[in-house]
């Protein structure tokens, strides 16, 4: 994760920190921000999905307005104080229906309305006319055809949970070496032991005390943008900032991307390097190119 000084470096940073430069950034819970800022008279410009500067000035006036502190990041207290538009995260919630209200149905219907299948007005609120557009969406997509957004439904959208997280003591028996954490981590979240270890070598070593000078930090050199999305929307809770804690939080988001880009990997790598907004909309820079190519023969020396 190293081209930082892009704007669209922060990645899907759920931190609604916005830069100076003109690009955008881009996360999949950002619509459902949009949409409950709106509701409140907070929000004026388009739900499109891009934290752009209308969005982190909607997210500073609404703290201001309900006493929190004001730093931009909508955070579990500044959702709290959203109301019902304001919760649950897209993903968390296992069934939609017609009836629900909530981030998560402002997020869905983004969703839907980008693929083309009609939901009505992205609004939050699961109605007959976003009912039938599910419909549609699970004729086409030949998932079951019921009009209820379940696991299986609110899989096919991309936007992947993390699995259960272990237990301390299942943790403790492979931190005796960086090399054995990467391992764990690794087959825990299912990917190749040997593209861990590769992407780990590359960004620092394996030495933990690495730190760049955009603040990307230990083994994985991850950003405190990308361990606040990870924390925040792939596992729900606070991750201890040590080494197994920064390959954890490293090894979670790389499973993000692989999901992300159908597990072409090296997009997904080209996503961890540039950025995946970057990725869609220009492809793999030089300097991404290199890196990725970097990775895959290390990968071949740890296989």
């Amino acid at each position: 994760m190293r081209l930082r000084v892009l704007a669209a470096s922060v990645l899907f940073s759920f931190a609604l920190v916005v830069p100076a430069t003109a690009h955008a950034i881009t996360n999949p819970q950002i619509p459902g921000l949009q949409v409950a800022l709106r509701a409140h008279g907070y929000y004026r410009g388009p739900i499109d999905g891009i934290a752009g500067p209308m969005t982190a000035s909607g997210v500073r006036g609404f703290q201001r307005h309900a006493g929190l502190v004001v730093d931009g990041v909508a955070g579990p207290l500044t959702r709290g104080r959203l109301g019902r538009l304001g919760r649950p995260l897209f993903g968390q919630r296992r069934l939609l229906m017609r009836g629900s209200v909530g981030w998560d149905v402002s997020v869905l219907e983004f969703f839907l309305r980008r693929r083309g299948f009609h939901p009505g007005h992205v609004d939050g609120k699961f109605t007959e006319t976003t009912r039938q557009a599910v419909l549609r969406y699970q004729r086409r997509h030949r998932l079951g055809v019921d009009g209820l957004v379940g696991p299986q439904t609110l899989a096919s959208f991309g936007v992947r949970g993390a699995v259960a997280q272990p237990t301390r003591s299942t943790v403790r028996g492979h931190a005796h070496s960086i090399r054995g954490l990467l391992s764990y981590w690794a087959r825990y979240y299912g990917i190749t032991t040997s593209l861990v270890k590769a992407l780990a070598w590359q960004e620092s070593g394996f030495q933990q005390d690495v730190r760049s000078k955009a603040g990307a930090e230990g083994v994985m050199q991850v950003t405190p943008q990308t361990w606040s999305y990870v924390e925040m929307v792939l596992l729900g809770r606070k991750v201890t900032h040590d080494a197994n804690g920064n390959i954890h939080v490293g090894v979670a988001y790389l499973r993000q991307l692989l999901h992300e880009f159908d597990f072409d990997l090296r997009r997904a790598l080209g996503g961890w390097y540039q950025g995946p907004w970057e990725v869609r909309a220009h492809g793999l820079y030089p300097q991404t190119r290199v890196f990725v190519r970097n990775v895959l023969a290390l990968r071949r020396r740890f296989s």
